[in-house]
């Protein structure tokens, strides 16, 4: 029963009631006093339903409106969802198609019934694919918005360059339960800039520079990566007892910054004067240019890293610090008459850092080489390095 049908039937019966007690009470021969106490509440009950009736029929209307209203915004967003100029793709977290748009279909060349089901990472180029899943297990893991720059391939068409931006969608639990897409086709973009980029050098030089002096603190900005033009960057953090590690050095040429790193903790202190160039992370992540460019930096400092790791592993002092020499000799070290001069002086205690030990034991393992002749020191207490292989 709809409740259109329902107050008709509700009036009718009010208005029957109404007649009955009305007829009841002009008989002659019928005393009010005898009408029945049940009679008068049904009337009074009557009064009640009709009321409600009338309220209930009201709000219905306003729930029709309510109703017309949202599937009006419905369609009015789902428009918007089709005819975006951005492809938009909803996945659940295993990457499997739930929704797609018209424009992604267009740019994959397929059809919107052909999407639905199938894994995105079917349309990625094969040995790219690796990555993307990787990249897909960091942002599950995470509430930041990933933009990954792969290669797409269109079905039964050619390849393109294609800005995936990713992000992720939670439960009230924090579990995560989808994935949203954006999918854009920036291969005109890179074609233009791959021609408008000659080489390395015209991303750097025409960007300002930073200057910092020595022992400096750099500010780190989670969405900048800092490239060391000219000068040395010492990168540290702390330990739970308070004491500094240095865990790289980020020579000229190299790249640094808090969005490489997951320490909750990093510093970076100009062991030098030094100049540097930022970088957005979000440009690296839309050029392939910059990002072909950007790769080896990033490599360099992996491999530094993974140095640094191996010496702080060492049981013996003396041993982290013969090959924390050695480290510097290749990354900072200049072929002079007496030997390898490092052209950036370090303290003992920078040494210490790095050596996970304490400046007093460096001072005294120093002195030792220095007897031994393995070490000197020139006119500006720059390390002179004679025998250290």
């Amino acid at each position: 029963m709809n409740i259109e049908k329902f107050v008709q039937r509700t009036e009718i019966l009010h208005k029957r009631l109404a007649d009955l007690y009305q007829t009841a009470s002009l008989l002659p021969w019928i005393s009010p006093d005898l009408l029945p106490e049940a009679f008068k509440e049904l009337h009074n009950t009557s009064k009640i339903v009709q009321l409600a009736a009338e309220e209930l029929y009201q709000q219905n209307e306003e729930l029709v409106k309510t109703r017309n209203w949202l599937e009006a915004e419905r369609h009015h967003y789902q428009d918007l969802f089709e005819l975006a100029p951005d492809g938009y793709l909803v996945t659940n977290t295993e990457g499997i198609i739930q929704e797609a748009n018209l424009t992604v279909a267009k740019l994959l060349n397929v059809s919107k019934h052909f999407l639905v089901g199938k894994p995105i990472i079917n349309f990625v180029l094969l040995e790219e694919r690796q990555q993307v899943r990787n990249e897909l297990i960091q942002v599950l893991q995470s509430d930041r918005v990933k933009e990954l720059l792969v290669r797409l391939q269109q079905r039964y068409g050619e390849l393109f360059y294609a800005a995936l931006t990713v992000t992720v969608v939670r439960n009230q639990q924090g579990k995560p339960i989808s994935l949203r897409w954006m999918v854009r086709n920036i291969t005109e973009r890179q074609q233009l800039e791959s021609a408008r980029v000659k080489d390395k050098s015209d991303i750097f030089n025409n960007r300002p520079l930073h200057k910092y002096d020595k022992g400096e603190t750099i500010p780190l900005n989670p969405l900048v990566i800092w490239y060391v033009s000219q000068g040395l960057v010492k990168l540290s953090t702390y330990c739970e007892t308070g004491e500094e590690v240095a865990i790289g050095l980020a020579t000229p040429g190299m790249v640094f910054g808090s969005s490489l790193t997951s320490l909750d903790i990093y510093q970076a202190t100009a062991l030098a004067d030094v100049d540097l160039v930022s970088i957005y992370a979000a440009e690296v992540s839309a050029s392939a240019t910059l990002s072909h460019i950007l790769l080896p930096k990033i490599k360099q400092r992996l491999q530094q890293t993974e140095s640094f790791l191996a010496i702080s592993g060492r049981r013996r002092v003396q041993d982290r610090l013969q090959h924390l020499l050695q480290l510097l000799k290749r990354e900072v070290g200049e072929t002079v008459p007496e030997g390898t001069r490092l052209n950036v002086r370090f303290t003992h205690e920078d040494i210490a850092s790095a050596c996970c030990t304490t400046r007093v034991t460096i001072t005294r393992l120093m002195g030792k080489l220095q007897e031994e002749g393995r070490i000197s020191f020139d006119l500006k207490k720059h390390i002179i390095l004679r025998d250290i292989d």
